[in-house]
Parts: structure tokens; sequence; C-alpha cells
């Protein structure tokens, strides 16, 4: 029996290496991004820290994304989140594999010892079937030899973030988190599928923070920009 070939997700040509899921062609052509802080993501004149993160830092050490929020990613994003298009995760999370080692060769990064991912509420990854994040994270923490762990739950039940105002984030989030192993001394990449405000990661970042944790580095497919 012929076994069918692997196509690129974007050109729809045969792929080389199934699992790269882009050829090198569509590789180098996703959208650029511009300079970004190397701490919060967001645009900045310079590869060093924003004024905004000198003024008032974050409570994590760095963020690296693939993209902001336009296609093809969040095209990609919306279909691992909302059309159960799973096939996607492999792709994907190396995508966000090659930005963290182009960042590890150009920043004295610390060794990633624990991958944890965003949370959903049992009831949200009922309805899903599963976690977006997790489906990121598994992978990567095996490509970068440290562990995985559940071990971040979302205790309270809310609105979803996508559909809140900046303010009403952070109103929605308080409490909503639990951390459920010991952290102290590790060095964490927290995984999400996209950071816009960045309430979420904080809020669970500052959880890990109290208990001990040595770095936190986030790591997004998408950063709105």
């Amino acid at each position: 029996m012929l076994s069918i070939p692997a196509l690129c997700w974007l050109c729809r040509l045969p792929l080389h290496i199934a699992a790269h899921g882009l050829c090198s062609s569509c590789l180098r052509q996703l959208p650029p991004l511009p300079p970004l802080c190397p701490c919060c993501g967001l645009p900045a004149s310079s590869a060093q820290p924003c004024g905004r993160c000198i003024r008032r830092p974050p409570p994590w050490h760095g963020l690296v994304c693939v993209s902001d929020y336009v296609p093809p990613l969040s095209d990609w994003v919306q279909q691992l989140k909302f059309s159960r298009v799973t096939a996607l995760r492999v792709m994907l999370a190396r995508l966000l594999l090659l930005k963290l080692l182009t960042k590890r060769r150009h920043e004295l990064l610390p060794r990633i010892d624990l991958v944890l991912s965003v949370p959903l509420h049992r009831r949200r990854a009922w309805q899903r079937g599963y976690n977006q994040a997790a489906l990121l994270a598994r992978p990567l923490a095996h490509w970068l030899g440290c562990d995985y762990r559940e071990a971040v739950r979302r205790v309270r039940y809310g609105a979803a973030q996508h559909a809140l105002s900046a303010s009403a984030r952070k109103k929605n989030l308080r409490g909503a988190f639990r951390l459920e192993m010991p952290v102290r001394g590790r060095h964490i990449l927290l995984i999400d599928d996209v950071v816009t405000t960045g309430s979420t990661v904080a809020q669970i970042s500052h959880l890990l923070l109290a208990q001990g944790a040595a770095s936190i580095q986030i790591g997004c497919l998408c950063r709105t920009l």
C-alpha cells in the first residue's frame, strides 16, 4: 500500500520531513516580527528591555513568540482551539521551539528544567476535549529534554478571557489558579497559545514566584502586538 505524503500546511506541496509541517520556503515567508522587548515581547526600539519593563517589570523574566496575531498563525490557532485540528500541534510546537533556540543563542538564558502549560478549567477542557497549550507543551518538553507537568490547575470557572476587557481579565483571574507541585529553584517555561494583555501568564507567574521558582520564561505562538 502506498502511503500518502505529508503536505505543507501552507503551500500543500509534499514535505521532505513530514514532522516539520512547513516546507523551508513557507517557513521563510512567515510574517516577520518587528524588534521586540525580550522581557514583555512588545515592540521596542532595540533588543534591550523596553522602558515599560524597566519601570515596571512583568512577573516573568522573558517572553518569546512566533508571530503577532495575524494569518497564518492566527488561523492555525483558531483551528487548533475551536475546530479540533489537533494535527497542527507538532508543527506549531516546532515553530515555537525554533524561536526558543534562537533566543537561547542570542541571550544568556538559564537551562529550562520544567515546562508547564496554562490550564483550562475542567469544564472548558471537557467541552473542548483537550487543552491546546498542553498539546504544544508536551513535544516542547521532549525536545528540550526536560520535565512536563500539568501542575497548574484552574480552580475557578470564569468567562473566556478573549471576550473581556483588560481590566475585566484581571478580575476574572483572581484566585483562579492553584499550584500542585513544588517549584522552588526550578527554571520554568510556561506555554500558552496566545498572550494578549498578559493577565493570565502574569497571574500564574506570581504564583510560581511565590513558591520559589528560580526563573520563568513565557512561550506562546502569538503575542498580540
